[in-house]
């Protein structure tokens, strides 16, 4: 009972330090940012330049076909100049792009 208990306690102290080298290694990489500010930046989809596929498999209710309508009306009509545009896309209606809102940028 009592090695079980110690191997507990080692696990969480190398798991509790590992974590901690993860995330100053992430915050040496960009000192000028924290580190969560990257990683939601990173996991945001660009109007702009996403291609099909990214946006079908990152965004809710986006299937192939509304992906596809997404990268030709940007085809047609130049980029994005905000998220709201997305409206303006056949098949996009108010409720996917508040469920994507947090997800897309146009920058």
């Amino acid at each position: 009972m009592r090695k079980s208990y110690i191997s507990s306690v080692l696990f969480g102290v190398l798991a509790a330090a590992s974590l901690t080298v993860s995330a100053a290694e992430t915050a040496k990489m960009t000192p000028d940012k924290p580190a969560v500010v990257q990683v939601a930046e990173a996991a945001k989809v660009n109007l702009n330049n996403a291609d099909a596929p990214t946006l079908q498999r990152e965004l809710s209710g986006i299937g192939e076909a509304k992906a596809k309508a997404i990268v030709a009306y940007r085809d047609a009509n130049g980029a994005f100049a905000s998220v709201d545009e997305l409206l303006e896309v056949k098949g996009i209606g108010v409720a996917i792009l508040e469920k994507n809102r947090d997800k897309l940028s146009v920058n």
